[in-house]
């Protein structure tokens, strides 16, 4: 039986979530995918956005659980690799 994994307020009650048996909470719909950069961020862009799509950036980011200018770089590379 699956089970979701909760929400927490504070790491104290991750800590003690975490002490007990996890068995149930280990399923694929419990994960999402990670990705890693590991090339190092040598080079600066500066680019100019409209405060609208800027704000749209920033929402969807949150949504994903990442920065903003790691949205940004992840679109960029999404799209580079649609084109191969």
């Amino acid at each position: 039986m699956s089970r979701r994994i909760p929400e927490f307020k504070s790491d104290e009650e991750l800590e003690a979530f975490l002490e007990q048996d996890l068995s149930d909470y280990i399923t694929p719909e419990n994960f999402k995918p990670a990705r890693f950069e590991f090339l190092p961020k040598t080079r600066q862009v500066n680019l100019r956005f409209s405060e609208a799509l800027l704000d749209a950036v920033r929402q969807r980011a949150q949504e994903e659980g990442i920065s903003y200018q790691r949205y940004i770089r992840q679109a960029v590379e999404r799209a580079l690799d649609a084109r191969r």
